[in-house]
């Protein structure tokens, strides 16, 4: 099971502004020190992030000005781990609960970095603050890839929808004939049909002239009839035979008619006019068959797209977040739904002080400045939340108001008399020491 640290007292001497505070913040909640302007309130937290985080959290002038005696710091921690920074190179000197000494390093286990330096995590852009969430929960790399996808999808999607609307509004815009025929007219086929209409009429006339041919044969034998009685006998039966031909030759030709290719003619003589109307109609059907292609494949990528959005907020949902309500959309943070920027002073510091624990969980305590940008409703609701969540937040605040706990007046730490009880009295420092 891990530890939560957390701090139990606190004194603090000759510190930037500071000329000596003791502090014994709450366990669970806001313990808020508060004072006027340029009293020293946030030189209380400067020490408290020197004494924990190392000489790279020094104070540039960290010995007070006018005062003879160097720095002095000691804080205790909940299981009886004491840190000490004192004399004149402000050595450091850390005695675990079972007496044994440790170094920076025994720290650096539990201290959080942003815990006693917030305002560098508030300062990243939303994108480092989600990829800072994403890497504490585990679930960067996949929902790296699954966004990756997304934008894929839906660029593919965009290119194919302008494609479909341009189609579509071309398609539109095509002229369409009706009465052109559905394929173009080949002239040699005209011609093919014209050819065997010309015969078929040349085969009409060939009998029509065989019928003069025969009527004027029939004609000269009536003659050479009348003229050679004698022959009457031979004549009349070759006679015979004539008229029974005459008869099935008139049979033959009383039903024919004769096929006009008048509309063949005007069909050569408008070809190009007619297959000028049948490309411009084939064109529009293509076009029309274009803009429903792709009006397919864009349902296609949207089906695709949702899936990935669905996949990416299951991911979310699934993993082990430090706040609910908190996510990442387009590789930004939100928190109920609203963007970093969008996110009142209080919800800012929920998040941060959220995330900040996720990253070390031993780490159980926070330092925030300057809360005078909440006003009291909300500072309760913040001292509620991080009672609830089991979290210790020391926090400084322009006010000698009744949420103050301890009031730091010219380097010096007083409880708030409203605070104040019998079994709990801070001294005041004097000459440098309690």
């Amino acid at each position: 099971m891990v530890t939560v640290m957390k701090i139990n007292k606190l004194e603090i001497e000759n510190v930037k502004r500071v000329k000596a505070v003791k502090i014994e913040p709450t366990a669970n909640g806001l313990t808020i020190v508060g004072g006027n302007n340029n009293q020293g309130k946030t030189s209380v937290l400067d020490a408290i992030a020197w004494a924990l985080g190392g000489n790279k959290y020094k104070p540039s002038q960290a010995h007070r000005e006018g005062s003879v005696n160097p720095p002095h710091l000691h804080i205790v921690m909940n299981n009886g781990l004491i840190v000490e920074r004192k004399g004149k190179n402000s050595d450091l000197k850390v005695i675990d609960p079972n007496g044994q000494k440790g170094g920076q390093n025994l720290l650096n286990s539990f201290v959080e970095e942003f815990a006693i330096d917030l305002p560098k995590f508030m300062e990243y852009s939303n994108k480092e603050k989600a990829n800072t969430l994403l890497h504490i929960i585990g679930v960067g790399p996949q929902l790296y890839e699954l966004e990756r996808m997304e934008q894929e999808i839906y660029n593919h999607r965009h290119a194919i929808g302008q494609i479909a609307d341009q189609k579509k509004k071309f398609a539109a815009e095509q002229i369409y004939y009706p009465d052109a025929p559905k394929v173009l007219v080949e002239v040699k086929e005209l011609i093919a049909q014209q050819q065997s209409i010309l015969v078929k009429n040349g085969e009409n006339q060939r009998k029509r002239e065989q019928v003069n041919k025969i009527s004027h044969q029939w004609e000269i034998e009536r003659q050479q009839l009348e003229q050679a009685r004698q022959q009457l006998a031979q004549m009349e039966a070759k006679h015979g035979e004539t008229t029974k031909d005459l008869e099935t030759a008139q049979r033959s030709a009383l039903n024919l008619q004769d096929e006009s290719t008048e509309e063949l003619e005007q069909n050569l003589a408008q070809i190009d006019e007619i297959n000028r109307k049948v490309r411009a109609n084939l064109d529009k059907e293509k076009a029309e068959e274009d803009a429903k292609d792709y009006e397919s494949q864009y349902l296609t990528q949207s089906t695709k797209l949702d899936e990935v959005r669905r996949q990416k907020a299951e991911l979310l949902d699934n993993a082990d977040l430090p706040l609910p309500g908190l996510s990442v959309v387009d590789g930004e943070l939100t928190y109920n739904g609203q963007r970093w920027d969008n996110m009142s002073g209080s919800d800012q510091l929920k998040v941060s002080t959220a995330i900040v624990r996720k990253l070390k969980p031993e780490c159980g305590f926070i330092l925030l400045d300057k809360l005078e940008q909440m006003d009291l409703t909300t500072l309760e609701e913040f001292g509620k939340w991080l009672e609830q969540e089991g979290l210790q937040a020391i926090a400084t605040r322009v006010s000698t108001g009744d949420e103050c706990e301890i009031i730091i007046s010219d380097g010096y730490s007083q409880e708030n008399p409203i605070h104040k009880t019998e079994e709990h009295v801070i001294p005041k420092w004097e000459g440098g020491a309690f």
